[in-house]
Order: structure tokens, then sequence, then C-alpha cells
């Protein structure tokens, strides 16, 4: 694999494998036997013939877990609308359009956050299409580089952009129903358990784990303290342990030696293996932008695409969900569908790709048509994959089951068929949604908490509290000091 770019180091050469390795693998890979890294480098080079042998051998796997899953032959996406809460951003990727700086924004009219008005009349114009999730994509904490971030999320009552990100999913949760999606880059533990009542799923891109693409000069990631390898798998380990449905993935041709892509899979698979948290892969191909520092570099591929997709699916067996963005390829559908993916992602009928804004998303009724060509069809999941639907606690939390239940069909998990979202109280579903009710729990939770010192039905559950304390003061033990009842 010899790839030269305008901006990042030479990529390592390798020889080509040889014929022998290349049908070794494919055996090993056609008998369901466990690949290493070397044998799936191998089959990362994969072409022509040796390409139809590898997506017919991962083509079956998808099918057997299908099968298990009890929707065979059933390929899912999700109706979402695209909500860019921030365009700033700390990192300095060298491929990355999505990101700009405070004063681009303000010439070309925007703001520095999308305000909460913003916010909601995208989540409404969604709602009104049918849309079910609400894919919130930021850059990673902007306030730690740009003092414009600071200031505006001061003056907004925010004291980071997470809290503002948390803010605006209860709003949307409240006011249209739309289930949150977040992807607001690297995630403390502590992080985790601030959003996941909030949230029902959230998402960050592996991409790889080459660390010599972050440290080298020159590299793509080069600058970019979020994208540290070593960093980034541990976001991942704190999403297993905080049982929080995660998509993440790689992100193939910026560089990487096949040798490492094949790491980078092999490494999303121990941390699915581990929690059994990972909802989703993302089999990405890289597009060169313009007006990026990778602007000559070459496009991954349409058979480096679909090889990656069915390694990926051998490696992380039936039970995986694998995906790949329908709007990254051009006309390459069914050699995706061949080599393995069960899922398309989201999709939106209202916003673009603003990541991606060079490509547009296809037609839902397009999609639907090729699924169909390839003999599979097309259902709408929910932004939480269906199978932590069926699982609730703890991968679902409690404040969020209303909103979930109310979309998604009891029996499979996947969307309920005709389902539109409404707004739905987010923590005290006893108080009526109303003008005067909690629509505003968005901005006062952090600050107010609640507002009496115990619930307003104590003393219908419990009895009365005098009687309950004078129960307790006499059973204790006389030698109990205060304090230690």
């Amino acid at each position: 694999m010899t790839r030269r770019t305008t901006a990042g180091p030479q990529e390592p050469t390798a020889p080509a494998p040889t014929p022998n390795a290349m049908r070794r693998a494919l055996r090993r890979a056609r008998d369901g036997v466990t690949l290493d890294a070397a044998e799936a480098a191998v089959l990362l080079q994969a072409r022509g013939e040796d390409l139809e042998r590898l997506a017919e051998a991962a083509g079956r796997v998808r099918d057997a877990g299908l099968e298990a899953a009890g929707r065979p032959g059933v390929i899912t996406y999700s109706k979402k609308v695209f909500i860019p809460l921030t365009r700033l951003c700390r990192d300095r990727c060298h491929y990355c359009t999505f990101v700009t700086v405070p004063g681009k924004l303000r010439a070309e009219g925007h703001g520095l956050f999308l305000s909460p008005d913003e916010v909601l009349d995208i989540a409404r114009r969604g709602a009104a299409l049918g849309c079910k999730e609400a894919l919130f994509t930021l850059g990673d904490r902007p306030e730690d580089r740009w003092p414009e971030a600071r200031e505006w999320l001061a003056a907004a009552g925010y004291e980071d952009t997470l809290s503002y990100v948390r803010a605006m999913a209860i709003r949307v949760l409240e006011e249209t129903g739309l289930l949150p999606h977040l992807n607001p880059g690297v995630l403390s533990w502590t992080d985790f358990q601030r959003l996941k009542p909030v949230a029902p799923s959230m998402g960050m891109m592996l991409e790889t784990t080459a660390t010599r693409l972050w440290s080298e000069p020159g590299g793509p990631h080069h600058g970019s303290p979020d994208k540290e390898p070593a960093v980034r798998l541990r976001v991942l380990h704190d999403a297993g342990r905080s049982s929080v449905p995660f998509t993440t993935g790689i992100l193939i041709g910026i560089g990487e030696t096949y040798q490492e892509r094949a790491e980078s899979i092999l490494a999303m698979r121990q941390v699915a293996r581990a929690y059994r948290g990972i909802q989703e892969v993302i089999v990405q191909n890289f597009r060169a932008k313009p007006d990026t520092a990778m602007r000559a570099a070459p496009d991954a591929g349409p058979a480096d695409l679909a090889a990656a997709v069915a390694v990926t699916r051998l490696l992380l067996g039936p039970a995986a969900r694998v995906q790949a963005p329908p709007n990254l390829v051009d006309e390459e559908y069914a050699p995706l569908i061949r080599a393995g993916i069960d899922d398309w992602g989201g999709v939106s009928p209202l916003t673009p790709d603003h990541v991606n804004p060079e490509r547009p998303w296809p037609h839902i009724e397009e999609l639907a048509a090729r699924t169909a060509a390839s003999g599979f069809t097309l259902r709408e999941r929910l932004t939480i994959h269906p199978e932590f639907v069926l699982r609730g606690e703890p991968w679902l939390d409690p404040r969020l089951l209303p909103h979930v239940t109310a979309l998604a069909d009891p029996d499979t998990g996947l969307a309920r068929e005709n389902a539109l979202p409404r707004g739905l109280p987010w923590q005290e579903p006893d108080r009526p949604l109303t003008a005067a009710g909690r629509t505003d729990l968005h901005r006062t939770i952090d600050t107010q908490g609640r507002t009496g010192d115990r619930r307003a039905d104590f003393e219908e559950v419990y009895g009365d509290w005098a009687e309950l304390r004078t129960l307790a003061e006499a059973t204790a033990s006389p030698t109990d000091a205060p304090g230690e009842r």
C-alpha cells in the first residue's frame, strides 16, 4: 500500500501479499477460522475475484447475524436531523472542513453556537417530516482554544460546551420528542454520567490506532490533542463501563497501512467483546476536500472500502452492526451490501451532512430501491439500536424510557411504523408539559435542581414522616452515635 499525500508522513511501504498468502487467508475466512492481524491485513488488499470471495464469506456472516436477531434480510437506517451545535473545535485535523474559526462564522452571519431557538427550529421541522433522531455534532471543547467560545457560554449561563449540549438535548426531548444522539468528541467517565440521562446513544469515531499519524509532524492528526489513539480508546472503554450504547468506527485512507487498519478494527473488537456496548461500527472512506491540507490526497477507492467492510464484518462477527455512509460512495451500494453491511446510518430528509456538505444524502426512497435491488428490505430504526432498546436498563436510562417507548416497536426494537415524535417531560412525568410546566428544565436542572427536599407524594407513598422518624429512633441501638444510624 503506497499512497503519498500533501500532508502527512509517507506511508511505510510493504510488499503485496503473495498469491499463496491470499489463498490461505481467504480459505480461513471461508471456514470461519479466527483471523489474526497479519491475515486481516492480507485480506484488506483483496481485489477482483479475491474480493468477491472475501465478500461472499463476510456476507454469510452478516446473514447469520440478521437471522439470529430476528430480522433476516433487513438493512436498517435512522431518519434524522443534523444539528451542528458549534463548528468551533480545539483540534486541527488536516482533512476537516466542518471546523472553522470565530472570524469566519461572524463574517458569514452565524453565531459561535446555534441558539436554543435555532436548535429547536431544526428539531421541530425534522419531527414534522417523521424524523426520530437529533444528531448533535460539534467540535471538541472549543472553549479550551477560543476565548470567544468561553465568553459566549458564560453569557448564556453555561459552564462549558457539554453543559450546553446537555441542556439542548433536554429541550429537544421535552419539546419535540426527537431522540438525541450525541457526538461531542472525547468524553470522560464523568461526562458520560452527565450525558447518559439525556441521550439514548452517543458516538465517536476511533478513526485509527496508528499513533504516528498523530505524533509525527505533517500527520493528519498532528496538533489535535483529542485524536491521540490512546485517548480515543479510553473513551470507548469508558462508554462500555457506563453502559452507553456507542457508535464508533474507522476512517480509511488517511495514511495508515493495511496492518494499521487491521489493528484498528481489532482494537474495536476488543472493546466490543469486553463490554458488549458498541452498537455500531462505521467503515468510512476518506474523501478529499478543497481548502484542506489533504486536498490533493487520493480518495479511498471503492475496492478499498468494500474490502475494509468485509474484513470488519469477519473480525467483529455476526452480532456486530456494520455501517458504510451511503452519501460517501458513487453508485457503489451493491458491493457494500455484498461485503457485509447491515446498516446505512443516519439519513436526513431535511438537513445536509455538515461534515461532508458536498455529498448530499440519497433520498430514502432511492436508498430503499437500491437496497431492494440487492435482495434486502430497508427498515427504519431509532438512534439506539434495536438490541439495546430490547435490553432496557442499564443501557437505557429510565428517564428516557417514555421517549423511546413512544417510537419503538415493542417486539423488534425498530422504529414503529408511522410513529411521530412528540414532546414529553424528561425527568418529572407527573407534571404536565405546559407553557408553565417543565419546558424550562433544560435551563434549570443543572443550576437549581429540585425545589423540594423530598418528592411531593412522599407521605402517600411512605406514610407520615413523624411516625417514621419516631420508629427509627426507637429501633436504633443506644450506642449509635448521631449520624451513624
